[in-house]
């Protein structure tokens, strides 16, 4: 089914669950949908890094919460797993793999491109995570991503200082 006929159809539980899953819209773009999301995950991590650490936590876990709600219930509406309009679990990707660094265009830049990469390739685990069942299957492999990315960062900013 077809997202327009999804919305057309849902409650606004639905509503609301497709309107995050496409992380308002980036997720509709007609080609590099993840790619898209993730650049849509910019603000969102900008804003976190105003936050100390334990409300970035919170945030993350609201957000982790929240898209595999929302996956799950977007899959079950557009009757497809892991519909490719669904982003907000690159989102949710993106901003755990710079979510212990300080605000600098570089870890912008670099956790963008790590995360991008590793959501990309998959190794092993993220691979093995995508065929867990319902909304966790689509937000764990780019969680685990976005650690393998956060690593990387982690690593590439200790050989620059």
């Amino acid at each position: 089914m077809s997202f327009k006929e999804a919305f057309r159809g849902a409650d606004n539980g639905g509503r609301m669950a497709l309107v995050l899953s496409v992380w308002f819209g980036s997720g509709l773009v007609p080609i590099a949908t993840g790619t898209a999301g993730s650049i849509a995950a910019i603000p969102l991590i900008v804003l976190s890094w105003s936050m100390a650490i334990p409300f970035r936590m919170v945030l993350l876990g609201f957000l982790i919460a929240a898209a595999i709600w929302a996956s799950s219930r977007s899959q079950e509406l557009l009757g497809r797993k892991d519909p490719s309009e669904v982003v907000i679990d690159e989102v949710a990707g993106y901003l755990l793999s710079v979510f212990l660094f300080s605000a600098s265009v570089l870890n912008l830049v670099a956790g963008f491109l790590l995360f991008r990469f590793f959501d990309i390739l998959k190794p092993f685990p993220v691979n093995s995570l995508e065929s867990l069942k319902g909304g966790i299957g689509v937000v764990a492999d780019d969680l685990m991503a976005g650690l393998y990315a956060g690593a990387c960062l982690f690593v590439i900013r200790l050989l620059l200082t």
